[in-house]
């Protein structure tokens, strides 16, 4: 009998040992390590190296005067289609250069600025304060949580960020959480099928790159809208 005991406890224990292994091995093998890049942090999805997060040291590079010649960002507004009601979440918001420049189009709804490094979020709350401006609201997020209500936003911006996501899987089921049923995710990154854009590599992607990440987690292109100098700007809705 206390063989039987001890045959069935021995069972157990080797069933839950290679039921956490089985969940350890599923979870990590969305990423891979190996020896990375100068700029890269030796992390891989899907073959693509994830760049290092550009710090808040560099925020005057962001409110660069050139900035609107570079990248057309007017242009990119007028492609997010903006209504008085909307809203929209910019994750990785950075200075809050795309928040103030959408925030008077949606007066009647909100704007989600979402960082993860408080030195923006202080630049942001601190330019809010002298424009008056109300609709907007600064999101302290994580690196694997964009930190919105469920069902809370009908567009999704990301401008030259999402390619220093150190979780993306996980940052992408958030904001799948996050986004309305008929929401869209603006993708704006810098086109890594052309050389002679001036940007490091691993801060560029192709829109092939893009696809194959997004579907895998639960999103499909529905357009891309081919008119901004450098950057790709891809729609992607709920797949």
């Amino acid at each position: 009998m206390r063989n039987y005991i001890y045959s069935i406890i021995i069972s157990l224990l080797a069933l839950s040992f290679f039921q956490c292994k089985g969940q350890t091995e599923k979870n990590s093998e969305q990423y891979t390590y190996q020896s990375g890049s100068l700029d890269g942090t030796g992390k891989f999805y899907k073959g693509r190296e994830i760049s290092h997060v550009m710090g808040y040291q560099g925020i005057k590079w962001l409110e660069r005067p050139e900035r609107e010649k570079e990248e057309n960002t007017s242009r990119l507004i007028e492609n997010l289609d903006i209504s008085p009601g909307d809203s929209i979440a910019d994750i990785g918001a950075g200075s809050g250069y795309h928040v103030f420049k959408m925030a008077p189009l949606a007066m009647e709804g909100l704007i989600y600025a979402v960082d993860i490094q408080p030195e923006m979020l202080q630049s942001i709350l601190e330019r809010k304060k002298e424009s008056g401006l109300n609709n907007i609201e600064i999101v302290k997020g994580s690196e694997k949580r964009v930190n919105l209500p469920e069902d809370s936003v009908d567009k999704i911006l990301m401008v030259d960020v999402y390619h220093e996501f150190s979780y993306p899987v996980e940052m992408l089921e958030s904001m799948h959480r996050a986004l309305r049923e008929d929401g869209q995710i603006y993708l704006i990154e810098y086109r890594g099928e052309d050389d002679s854009i001036p940007i490091k590599e691993l801060h560029k992607m192709t829109e092939e790159q893009a696809v194959k990440e997004f579907k895998a987690n639960g999103f499909k292109l529905k357009k891309n809208i081919d008119n901004l100098p450098w950057q790709h700007c891809l729609v992607f809705v709920k797949g």
